[in-house]
């Protein structure tokens, strides 16, 4: 094993759902999402694309998991159900007590704007906003949210508050697109290749934003990408290929994210 490597413990992928097992032992956490039998299908004319195949997954509250595969895996695709933006073709998604893949788009959205945070490879900012006014945007749609500065001191940036988006570097307008989907307190963050668009030394930052957002606010983190070496700061790696779930891996010993090299 290579010095500062995370030791990876592989779960065969058995039938049926996968279980809940804390990487120390102690009681897990209850699940924050139980996923059964997972498919979708997209359909152009008669050409049929099979994203997902038959996904069963358990996720608990707090947990830090990556979900890591090549384009076309499937894992942008779990992710947006997950994250109620997609419908499965079949199978059901329950966050906690509700049923996500029998909901109608009202409930959806509702559960969007109420639970979920999103962060993407692009920072999606209105460029004719400040940061502070980005982040405003959501503070006036959701019925608890944090005080603003509060989320900007999160993220390390209260210095740039009064800037516009094309002052900052792109390390910084991820970090200002954190700030704003953790303003809302949500329950779950998910993040679509967060480091995708940034250099090396600036991805690490990103990353350990996150990580210090789902250590300290205990938020449930899911974090796709096909970067192998971010699955050492993870909880558990869940592996997809073709549509399926490859394998999980627990890591009984995290690396935080300034370990990590790639």
């Amino acid at each position: 094993m290579a010095p500062g490597a995370a030791r990876l413990v592989t779960n065969a992928v058995p039938s049926g759902p996968m279980p809940i097992e804390s990487p120390g032992g102690e009681a897990a956490a209850p699940p924050v999402f139980q996923v059964r039998g997972l498919s979708k299908v997209y359909r152009t004319g008669e050409v049929e694309v099979h994203a997902l195949r038959g996904i069963d997954l358990e996720v608990r509250r707090g947990e830090f998991i990556v979900l890591l595969g090549a384009s076309g895996s499937g894992k942008s695709t779990l992710l947006n159900i997950l994250g109620g933006l997609d419908v499965p073709s079949s199978g059901t998604v329950r966050f906690g007590e509700r049923d996500l893949s029998a909901a109608g788009e009202a409930e959806l959205t509702r559960y969007r704007r109420e639970h979920v945070g999103f962060v993407f490879q692009f920072y999606n900012l209105i460029p004719s906003l400040t940061v502070r006014e980005n982040i405003a945007l959501v503070t006036d749609i959701v019925s608890d949210p944090m005080p603003i500065d509060e989320s900007l001191g999160l993220v390390a940036l209260m210095p740039r508050r009064d800037h516009f988006p094309s002052q900052l570097s792109g390390g910084e307008q991820q970090r200002v697109a954190i700030a704003r989907a953790i303003v809302k307190r949500p329950e779950v963050l998910l993040c679509d290749e967060p480091t995708g668009a940034l250099d090396y030394e600036t991805g690490k930052l990103v990353l350990d934003v996150i990580a210090r957002i789902n250590r300290e606010l205990g938020t449930t983190a899911i974090v796709i990408t096909h970067n192998a070496a971010i699955a050492g700061m993870a909880d558990r790696v869940v592996r997809l290929g073709d549509g399926r779930i490859l394998s999980i891996e627990s890591n009984p010993h995290k690396l935080s994210p300034s370990e990590l090299k790639w």
